[in-house]
Formats: C-alpha cells, structure tokens, sequence
C-alpha cells in the first residue's frame, strides 16, 4: 500500500478543506489528470492505480494524529480535527481509464470532500510508475550522499528551505529517507514539510497555506476580475491573519497586484512565488512594497517553482536582506534518483456553487505560459477580460 497515512498528503489541502467545510459546504468540483509531458503508461497502469485508490478507503485519523494537529497545527479548529477524523476516501469518488498509453484520470464529488485526493493520487501515479517501468536508480549509499551535500550547500548559504516534494517523489521510502538524511545533518536549514505525515512522524513544522485553486473557485463564484481579493477575503476570514502568504500567479502576477492593496499587503506576511522569472518576481515585489510605503524587509517571498539547490541559492543571494525568503524544494529533493520525474499535474476543471447550479469550466494563467491550464474557451475569455496576448 502506496498512501499509508491519511495525513500522507500536504498541508495545504488539510488547510483548503478546512476552509471549503466551513464556507461553502454545497460546493462541488472536478479536477483532472494532466500528463504535460505526454508520458506514455505501460499497458495495465489504470488498474495497479485503481487497486491504490481502493485500499486508501481504509484510512482514517488516529488519536495521536489528531493530537499532533491540535498542538502543532493551531489554525484547524476543533470542529474541522472532529470531521478530519470521521472523513473517509471513497474510491467512487475517482474515475481512472487507460486509452492505450493514455491514462485518464477525474475526480468528481463535494469539494469538501475532493479537495483531499490530488496529492496522495500524484504520489500513487508516480510510484507505480517507477515501480512498473524499472528505471535504473542511484543507489541508497549515493542517494544519501547526495541528500547531505544538498543539506550542506543550503545550511553554509544560511537558505531557509521546505520539503514540497510529496506529489512527484521517486518513492514513499525515499521520501522519509530523504526527511531523515536533511535532519541528520548538523548545520541543516530545513524548516519544515508539506507533508503532514512525515512532519508528524519526524516531529518537524508542517507547512502551506492555500494553491490555485482557491482563486479559481472565487473567479466562478465573483468573476475573474474579483477573484484574488474576493479570494483572499474568505481566506482570511476563516484563518483571521494565520497562514498569511497569499499566492500570486492565478491570473498572473501583475493582475493580482492591481488589487494587492495597503490593507491586503499589511495584513498578509508576505506572498509565494511559483511561475516566472524569480528575480523580476523579487524586483516587482520590493517594488509594489516599497509604493505602498511598507518596508519590504518585513514581508516574505517564499519560492516553490521548480527549485534546485544551485537556483535556491542563487535567489536568496539576490535577495540579499532586501526582503526576506523561504524555499519550497520538490521534486529536486524527493525524485532526484538518477530518473526523469513526472510532468504532470491534477487540477480543478470545473465547479459550482451547488448541485442546482450548472458547472463552470475553471482556468489558471501562470506566469509562464507553459503552465496555463484549462478550456481553451474559457482561457481566451479570461484572458481577454485581462487584456492579455491570448496567442
């Protein structure tokens, strides 16, 4: 069994459930597998995926979990733990087909209840695929060698890091081997993880706030225009100034700006970069601060898009006390085995606001292009009302 925790899953989606249980209850919505690197799955894939999805059915939230989140995570309050440890996974949940080499994968549901397949099912996909397909790895000696250099080269450059590694990691086992091989280290710069489970059972912090689509949730209930402020209103009222880095690059960075005011920018303790140039990204931040007449050095940019080590510091270099920063590190430290991780992503496609109301196609426009994701429509259409190039 692939997921053997409930809390094997980041924190962000616990954080966004918590949010959706208390807000909008009625809510439903789908999210679809996207394979954009056109990876072909060997024949029988869809079925070792099913027999996962199935056996993570069983999960459920022990005492001493629910223990951890009430000491660790205070923000969750006792009325959503009371409903984490009641939730089951329910499989029917997933639809999960292969078309020759074409895996096809959408979930459909509450989105209370949804919101919590996205990471562990990446997780899953990636696993079997590395499992099935028997792709030469480093060795554990090697891999650990390079874990410690990883936490050597961050911890002497004084970089603040996370693990965001769970939904494209070589493997369960290397993940909780790569958390053990950071720690291990003496002058080690590691803040925490976004996996809950491996936070809990390493004693480290459990970190995220919210992801894209939170915003694209709000552009179907308010419209594109009122998205980001609409938004990151109802996030702060169910966290009331906890968990305060908001996330910029739903609708591009420069529209989430325009409404990025005073009160927003005093309120939250920074903001996350995760598409785009990352040095532009840190000038226009310092920038936007600055002609809010708010001291850059007190807010926070935590970077989360494709980091290396080398990138990482690079950034915090640049950043030089300017403002401060943080790292989310994924995929570099849980799949850097010696094979080419997963291109892929699950995301929110459509929603409504209830079951009497007709779904709407949702769409995300990155800083990069690349990373634009949705109806082609509905993507034309946000982008006109944006007046952004659409070609």
């Amino acid at each position: 069994m692939i997921i053997q925790s409930i809390l094997d899953n980041d924190l962000y989606k616990f954080t966004m459930q918590q949010a959706v249980h208390m807000l909008y209850p009625r809510a439903q919505a789908q999210y679809e597998f996207i394979n954009r690197g056109v990876t072909p799955f060997p024949e029988g894939f869809a079925l070792k995926v099913k027999e996962e999805i199935e056996k993570m059915a069983t999960l459920e939230l022990s005492l001493d979990q629910k223990v951890f989140l009430e000491t660790t995570c205070y923000f969750l309050t006792p009325v959503y733990l009371d409903y984490l440890a009641s939730y089951r996974y329910d499989p029917d949940e997933v639809m999960v087909e292969q078309k020759k080499d074409v895996l096809i994968l959408k979930i459909t549901g509450p989105w209370y209840r949804t919101i919590l397949w996205e990471v562990p099912l990446m997780a899953i996909i990636s696993e079997i695929f590395f499992t099935v397909t028997q792709q030469k790895s480093v060795l554990r000696q090697e891999r650990q060698k390079n874990n410690m250099e990883k936490a050597r080269v961050l911890g002497t450059n004084a970089v603040k890091f996370a693990d965001f590694g769970t939904r494209r990691r070589f493997s369960a086992k290397n993940h909780e081997q790569l958390i053990k091989d950071l720690i291990s280290h003496k002058n080690h710069t590691l803040i925490g993880t976004s996996n809950v489970h491996f936070a809990h059972k390493f004693n480290i912090t459990p970190i995220g706030t919210l992801a894209h689509e939170w915003f694209m949730f709000h552009a179907v209930l308010h419209g594109y225009q009122m998205a980001n402020p609409a938004a990151q209103d109802a996030w702060v009222k169910v966290f009331h100034g906890d968990l305060g880095i908001a996330l910029t690059d739903t609708y591009t960075t420069d529209v989430f700006l325009s409404t990025f005011d005073t009160f927003d920018a005093k309120l939250f303790d920074g903001i996350r970069q995760d598409s785009g140039d990352p040095f532009a990204f840190t000038d226009k931040i310092i920038e936007h601060y600055e002609a809010l007449h708010i001291d850059p050095s007190t807010k926070t940019i935590v970077f989360s898009d494709g980091l290396d080590v080398e990138k990482a510091v690079k950034i915090h270099q640049y950043c030089n006390g300017r403002i401060r920063d943080a790292y989310g590190i994924g995929t570099n430290l849980t799949n850097d085995v010696g094979v080419a991780p997963l291109n892929m992503v699950i995301k929110l496609t459509k929603c409504r606001v209830s079951e009497n109301k007709p779904w709407r196609n949702t769409v995300k426009l990155s800083d990069d292009r690349g990373k634009h994701t949705g109806d082609l429509k509905e993507l034309k259409t946000c982008m006109d009302i944006f007046h952004l190039p659409n070609k």
